[in-house]
C-alpha cells in the first residue's frame, strides 16, 4: 500500500485543497456569468465575490488583482477552445483534411478573439493572450502547414497567418474599416491559399 506524500514530489505541482478548487471554479463561473450579463468593464471584484458566495478577500487571495482574475477567465476560455481544436468535431478538430482544419481554425480563432476582445484587454499584458496560448496556436498552425507539405520557415509562415487573427487587427477591420465577416474570412482563406499553394 502506498503511503501518502507529506510534501509534493520534485517537479509535481502542489495539490490544491478541495475547497480551494471549488472556490476557484465558483469564481470563474461567477465572473463569466457577470461578463455575459453585462460587459467586462462593469465586472468588479465585489460583484464577483457576491455572486460566488465568498468574501472579497478570497477573490484577491486567489487571483491577486482584477487583472489576474480576468487572465484566469481568459485562460479558462482558451483551454476550452484548445480542447475543441485537439479533440472536438471536425473540421476544427481531428478527422478533416489539413486544409479544411486550417480554414476552420482561422474562422474559429477570429471569432473567439473578437468575442473576447474586452477580456483580452482587461487581462493586461498589452492586450495579448498568454505565452502558452500563443505557443499552442503557433504550434498547431505549424503542424497543419507541415501536413500540407508547405516548405520554408514554417514558424515564420505560421506567424504571418496568425497576425490577422489578433484583436487589434480584427477590431480595426470590423469597427473602423467596415469589413464584414465574409470579407475577413475570404481574405484569410486567400492568405492561406497563397502560403500553402
Amino acid at each position: 500500500m502506498e503511503s501518502p506524500h507529506l510534501l509534493p514530489l520534485v517537479g509535481e505541482p502542489p495539490r490544491e485543497r478541495a475547497d480551494a478548487v471549488r472556490n476557484r471554479e465558483a469564481l470563474l463561473l461567477a465572473t463569466s456569468e457577470l461578463i455575459d450579463a453585462s460587459c467586462v468593464e462593469n465586472v468588479t471584484m465585489d460583484a464577483v465575490a457576491q455572486r460566488a458566495g465568498v468574501g472579497k478577500g478570497t477573490v484577491f487571495r486567489r487571483f491577486g488583482s482584477r487583472e489576474g482574475l480576468m487572465t484566469a477567465v481568459l485562460d479558462h476560455s482558451e483551454a476550452q477552445w484548445q480542447a475543441a481544436v485537439i479533440g472536438g468535431p471536425p473540421p476544427l478538430g481531428p478527422g478533416a483534411p489539413p486544409l479544411d482544419r486550417l480554414l476552420a481554425f482561422g474562422r474559429s480563432r477570429a471569432r473567439a478573439t473578437v468575442h473576447h476582445t474586452a477580456l483580452i484587454r482587461a487581462a493586461g499584458h498589452a492586450g495579448t493572450r498568454s505565452y502558452a496560448a500563443m505557443s499552442f496556436v503557433a504550434m498547431h498552425v505549424r503542424y497543419l502547414l507541415a501536413e500540407l507539405g508547405v516548405e520554408g520557415d514554417l514558424g515564420y509562415l505560421a506567424t504571418a497567418l496568425l497576425a490577422p487573427l489578433e484583436a487589434v487587427v480584427l477590431e480595426q477591420q470590423l469597427t473602423h474599416d467596415g469589413l464584414d465577416w465574409d470579407r475577413i474570412d475570404a481574405g484569410w482563406a486567400d492568405l492561406v491559399a497563397r502560403i500553402t499553394r
